[in-house]
C-alpha cells in the first residue's frame, strides 16, 4: 500500500510550524540546474525519474531532517551548551562551594569575596577547561539526538498520533538524547567538580581526569520547553508564529528556555546537592548525605542561586540553539500543533 511505503518519509510538521515559502535551492542543486530561477515541471520528468524534494516544513538553505539537518543541530548544541556553561563558571564554583561547606561560604556575595580572597580573580574560573569541553560534548549529543529521537519516534507513532501524545514523544526523545549526552558529559563534570571544590586535587583537566566519574542534567528542560513555547504561542502572543518575526520567534525560545530552566533546577536540585556532597566526601553514602544536610538543605540549600544560573543558562541555550538554526535557514523549535489530520471515511477508504 502507498501509504505504508512512505511511512519513513512522513514529516511531523507540527514540530515546526513556518510559513510556506517556495523555494527550489536545493532542488536545483540535486539536478544540475545552473539557472536558479528555473523549476521543472512535472511534467517534463521521466515518470520514473526520483529526485528528493525539500521538506515541506520548511524548504531552504537545509532540508528538514537530512544529515546536513542534524549535523547543523548538533553544532548548535555545542555553541549552546559549552558556551553557556562556561560563561557562568563563577557562578556554578560558589554553588557548588555552597553546597559543600555552607559554613564557610554562607552566601552567595560571602562566597565570591571567599574566592577572591583565597584564590583571586583567577580563582573564578576554576575548571572552565573541562566545564567548556564537558558540556561541548553534552550538547552536541543532547540537541543532534533530540531531534534525532523527536522525528523517530513521530514517525513510529504516525501523523495522528504524533499529534496527540506530542508530550510523550518530546519526553521519549530529550530522555534517549538524556542518556548519550550524560555518558558523554560524566568524566569532565567530575574532574569540574573536584577541581572547584578540593584545592589541591588537581590543576586542571590534563591532571584531573583520570580521577573521577561523574553524571548529571535532567530531560525536564526538553519536554516541558515543548509545552512552554506552544503555550506562550498559543495564550501570549496574538499571532500565529508563521507570522512572527525571527526575533520575536527567538524571543519567545529564551523565554520557554529560561521557565523550563527553572523548572529543571527545582526537580533535580535534591539530586545535585546530593552529587556534590559525594563526591566532595570520599567513600560517603547517600543516607550519610541525608543526615548532614537534613531533607529540608537537601532541597533548598543553593537552589535560588541554582534558579538563577539554570534559568539563564537555559533560556540562553535555547536561544543561542534556535538562533544558529535561524542563521543555517531552519526554523526555531516548537509551536502550536495544528489540529489532527482529519479521519478519511470507511468507504473512501475501501475505494
Amino acid at each position: 500500500m502507498a501509504l505504508s511505503s512512505d511511512r519513513q518519509s512522513l514529516i511531523p510538521s507540527f514540530l515546526y510550524s513556518t510559513s510556506f515559502t517556495s523555494k527550489t535551492l536545493a532542488l536545483d542543486k540535486m539536478t544540475g540546474n545552473s539557472n536558479p530561477s528555473f523549476t521543472p515541471s512535472p511534467s517534463a520528468l521521466a515518470p520514473n525519474q526520483s529526485f528528493v524534494i525539500p521538506a515541506p516544513s520548511e524548504p531552504g538553505k537545509i532540508e528538514m531532517y537530512s544529515p546536513q539537518f542534524y549535523a547543523a543541530c548538533t553544532v548548535g548544541g555545542i555553541l549552546s551548551c559549552g558556551l553557556t556553561h562556561m560563561a557562568v563558571t563563577p557562578l556554578d564554583l560558589v554553588k557548588c562551594n555552597m553546597q559543600i561547606d555552607p559554613a564557610k561560604y554562607k552566601s552567595i556575595s560571602s562566597g565570591f569575596g571567599v574566592l577572591l580572597k583565597e584564590q583571586g580573580v583567577k580563582g573564578f574560573f576554576r575548571g572552565w577547561v573541562p566545564t567548556l569541553l564537558g558540556y561541548s560534548a553534552q550538547g552536541a549529543c543532547k540537541f543532534g539526538f533530540y531531534e534525532f529521537f523527536k522525528k523517530y519516534y513521530s514517525d513510529l507513532a504516525g501523523p495522528e498520533n504524533a499529534s496527540k501524545y506530542k508530550t510523550l514523544i518530546y519526553l521519549a526523545g530529550s530522555a534517549s538524547a538524556e542518556v548519550i549526552a550524560d555518558i558523554a558529559l560524566c568524566p569532565l563534570e567530575a574532574v569540574k567538580v573536584r577541581v572547584q571544590t578540593q584545592p589541591g586535587f588537581a590543576r586542571g583537566l590534563s591532571d584531573g581526569l583520570p580521577k573521577f566519574v561523574r553524571s548529571e542534567d535532567t530531560m525536564m528542560k526538553f519536554a516541558s520547553f515543548e509545552t512552554i513555547v506552544e503555550l506562550i504561542y498559543k495564550h501570549a502572543i496574538p499571532t500565529p508564529k508563521n507570522d512572527c518575526s525571527k526575533p520575536l520567534q527567538l524571543g519567545v525560545s529564551f523565554a520557554g528556555g529560561y521557565v523550563a530552566g527553572v523548572l529543571c533546577a527545582v526537580v533535580s536540585h535534591p539530586a545535585d546537592n546530593l552529587v556534590s556532597f559525594l563526591n566532595n566526601a570520599k567513600g560517603a553514602t547517600v543516607g550519610d548525605a541525608i543526615k548532614k544536610l537534613g531533607w529540608l538543605g537537601l532541597f533548598t540549600r543553593g537552589l535560588p542561586l541554582r534558579i538563577v544560573m539554570i534559568g539563564t543558562l537555559t533560556g540562553a541555550q535555547w536561544g543561542i540553539y534556535d538562533a544558529f538554526k535561524v542563521f543555517v535557514g531552519l526554523p526555531t523549535t516548537g509551536g502550536a500543533a495544528p489540529p489532527a489530520p482529519a479521519q478519511v471515511p470507511t468507504e473512501l477508504a475501501k475505494m
